[in-house]
């Protein structure tokens, strides 16, 4: 039996750089851990060998791949964050929306009073739910 699942996030040298922008994003959002790669490789020195963060309470792990890769994230996997209230929806919109691109731009789509779906400035695709 798995002992849990965990979301995993896989960049080319911006797993960090992504981090920090959660932190920045997400009230309560911390880095937990980071092991970067040292001067003997595989992947650039500094950069991230894996980490995981705490992202609206749940553990999210982060590697840098030494590898380039012909595929990045896609919509059909999501974070879907179910918000409080408008200005919460609205906040976090206007900050994951910032060099990202717009799928679905905040409104009430029947579903939902007010709903919102994007891709941020790393591709990483967002939900947000105004919650019933």
């Amino acid at each position: 039996m798995p002992k849990k699942a965990t979301p995993f996030l896989m960049f080319e040298g911006r797993a960090e750089e992504a981090m920090n922008f959660y932190v920045s994003v997400f009230r309560g959002a911390r880095i937990d851990r980071i092991t970067r790669y040292g001067a003997g490789g595989p992947g650039r020195e500094g950069s991230v060998v894996r980490a995981t963060m705490t992202l609206a309470g749940m553990e999210v792990m982060f590697v840098d791949s030494p590898i380039t890769h012909a595929f990045t994230f896609t919509p059909a996997t999501s974070f879907f964050i179910e918000c409080e209230t408008v200005a919460e929806i609205d906040a976090l919109f206007g900050k994951l929306a910032d060099g990202g691109q717009v799928m679905m731009p905040p409104d009430n789509y029947g579903f939902s009073q007010k709903f919102a779906w994007l891709a941020d400035q790393f591709g990483v695709s967002w939900q947000l739910n105004l919650g019933s």
